[in-house]
């Protein structure tokens, strides 16, 4: 699968601008409204320079100017201007802001669908720059650059026509600066597609090294490692700040280029006018262009450089905008969904089976699963144990399809997973975990989790997770929210949640990871209660490093190198004296039944 930041080929400016009709094209009266106010605007252009001719002519050197005619006429033109400006910036707002909210909109949603490789091949903190920042700076400055290309580009014409109509022949001189600025901004203007495509991977690189540093803060001061990680930052900055000086040096290069095109022609038609006045003056003729005129005719040439200039300054924030808005549209384009199936139940029995199947992460690494059978039976729980790296929890992530296998077959119900629709084949599903991950919401939402909050329902799971003195402590009750990933709980009650969240799923099948592991044994004694409520009548698969923990368990599977070393009961399985009967001696339990039940579907006494 492609990731959004695979090498693309670059599609024509044409190409590039027609992908992105779908979400900022739309809007056909606000595009009609921001052309005309932008075609209004621009017509005022001219009728500046063309005030100076009346006013020298009649106004200083015949003083037939009435002088009322200035200020209404100044009033007018910039009441005019300022209106028409006003109605191209709002509608184009608009625009911009709708089509970033639906392109927005189709991002996350494709991220809610995507094929789960993609949470491994891409940091969080690269999507989430994607899906928030890039969209919206694109966003901005495409279309601060369709207003700016539009009202510029009118202006240009509109004083080129003007220039045309007082006198075609110094116009024509004028025409010889657009093909030079034209090919300035091409050049520098693929000189910054590049450098921002550069950019973009230099700044989720330093973001990355960010959100690690953020997620590991308690480690790299435990091993003083913050020296280590300031230098890999200042690295990564060093390369990001020289990306953005060659993207300053390249568009800062084409203002004064085209300035210097436009002196250049500016300069000519002077020359020239002058020429021709005193060629007039010499042959005793009367002159073509009076002093008004050609005054007029200066100040709309002079007029001809703010547009120009403006137009070359485009070429830095249509780029960026293009090159951020087509990264949105790359995630779009090229990661992948979920495949899914048409079958679909309310309610499984909970029979699983795994038909010789192989699961192999990367064609350099050995198989984390290889070539592996099980069955298990509605109501049974199951308990995965074995050396890290055996395969335990990719067994788990088998069963909700978060991991796909190489070959073989895994079966719900005697349905293959792949024949599952999957909002189906997942509401069969409750996970417990030692990673719990909890939303800056209330206690409510966090255990109702996309279901309609029934508030009895919910205060019943929590008083079954054995969290109602936490609850009777909280004057918001269930209503009282938890913070970022439930950081005003703690471990305990945190696992406790997950428990109640479970409960309120009331799905057939369980799989707990580790869910008792590093919490005191007053937490424990706590959780494990909770636990053997949830786990009665239903199918559970427990993974379990603490052998103590499982030794109430139907049956135990020991697992190493990815395959199934033994199993049986736990009796059973020290009667044998293999592998799980050094797991128990290493871990301190020479045998017996003795020790708590995080497994068992019945309270331990």
């Amino acid at each position: 699968m492609l990731t959004p930041d695979a090498p693309q080929p670059t599609l024509p400016l044409r190409q590039r601008l027609a992908r992105l009709n779908a979400y900022f094209g739309r809007h056909g009266l606000a595009w009609g409204m921001a052309v005309l106010a932008t075609l209004v605007g621009a017509g005022t252009e001219p009728l500046i320079p063309a005030l100076m001719q009346p006013l020298l002519d009649q106004g200083f050197t015949k003083g037939t100017l009435p002088l009322w005619f200035v200020p209404l006429a100044l009033l007018g033109l910039f009441a005019v201007r300022g209106l028409a400006q006003f109605v191209a910036q709002y509608a184009l707002a608009r625009i911009a802001n709708d089509g970033m909210m639906r392109l927005r909109k189709d991002l996350f949603q494709r991220l809610l669908s995507a094929d789960l490789r993609l949470f491994r091949e891409q940091s969080a903190s690269a999507l989430s720059n994607t899906v928030v920042y890039e969209v919206q700076t694109g966003a901005q400055l495409l279309v601060q650059s369709a207003l700016g290309f539009s009202r510029d580009g009118f202006t240009l014409l509109a004083l080129l026509g003007y220039l045309l109509y007082l006198n075609w022949q110094l116009t024509l001189i004028v025409g010889v600066v657009v093909p030079g600025v034209a090919w300035v901004m091409k050049t520098l203007s693929r000189r910054l597609y590049t450098l921002t495509k550069a950019s973009q991977a230099a700044t989720d690189e330093l973001a990355y090294v960010v959100e690690e540093n953020v997620l590991a803060h308690r480690m790299v001061r435990l091993h003083g490692a913050q020296a280590a990680q300031a230098g890999r930052f200042e690295r990564l900055s060093q390369s990001l700040r020289g990306l953005a000086i060659k993207g300053t040096i390249a568009s800062s290069a084409m203002t004064p280029l085209t300035q210097l095109l436009s002196a250049g022609a500016l300069s000519t038609v002077i020359c020239v006018a002058l020429w021709q006045g005193r060629q007039v003056g010499a042959n005793h003729e009367q002159a073509a262009i009076t002093v008004g005129g050609f005054v007029a005719f200066i100040t709309a040439m002079l007029m001809l450089i703010a547009p120009i200039r403006r137009l070359a300054d485009l070429a830095n924030p249509l780029t960026r905008g293009l090159a951020a808005l087509e990264r949105g549209l790359s995630l779009l384009d090229q990661v992948q969904v979920e495949t899914e199936g048409q079958h679909r139940s309310d309610r499984v029995e909970g029979t699983l089976a795994l038909r010789d199947v192989t699961v192999q992460y990367h064609p350099d690494t050995p198989p984390a699963i290889d070539q592996l059978s099980l069955d298990i039976r509605p109501g049974e729980v199951v308990a995965l144990v074995g050396p890290s790296g055996s395969g335990k929890t990719t067994l788990a992530n088998l069963l909700p399809r978060f991991v796909q296998p190489k070959s073989g077959q895994v079966l719900l119900d005697g349905v293959p997973l792949a024949d599952w629709q999957l909002s189906s084949l997942r509401h069969q599903f409750a996970l417990v975990s030692q990673d719990v991950v909890m939303f800056n919401d209330s206690i409510a939402e966090n255990v109702a989790m996309g279901q309609a909050v029934d508030e009895a329902r919910v205060l019943a799971c929590l008083q079954a997770a054995n969290l109602g003195d936490y609850l009777a402590r909280q004057s918001a009750g269930i209503h009282t929210p938890v913070g970022h990933n439930a950081n005003q709980l703690s471990g305990g009650q945190r696992q406790r949640l997950a428990i109640a969240r479970a409960l309120y799923k009331d799905a057939p099948i369980l799989i707990l990871d580790e869910a008792t592991s590093a919490l005191d044994t007053e937490s424990e004694r706590l959780v494990q209660e909770a636990l053997n409520r949830l786990m009665a009548g239903r199918t559970t698969v427990v993974i379990a490093h603490r052998l103590s923990t499982i030794e109430h368990a139907d049956r135990v599977v020991v697992m190493a190198e990815g395959r199934i070393a033994e199993q049986g009961t736990h009796a059973e399985l020290l009667a044998m004296q293999g592998l799980y009967a050094r797991l128990q001696a290493q871990s301190g339990h020479g045998g017996g039944s003795g020790g708590s039940s995080a497994a068992s579907p019945t309270p331990a006494p």
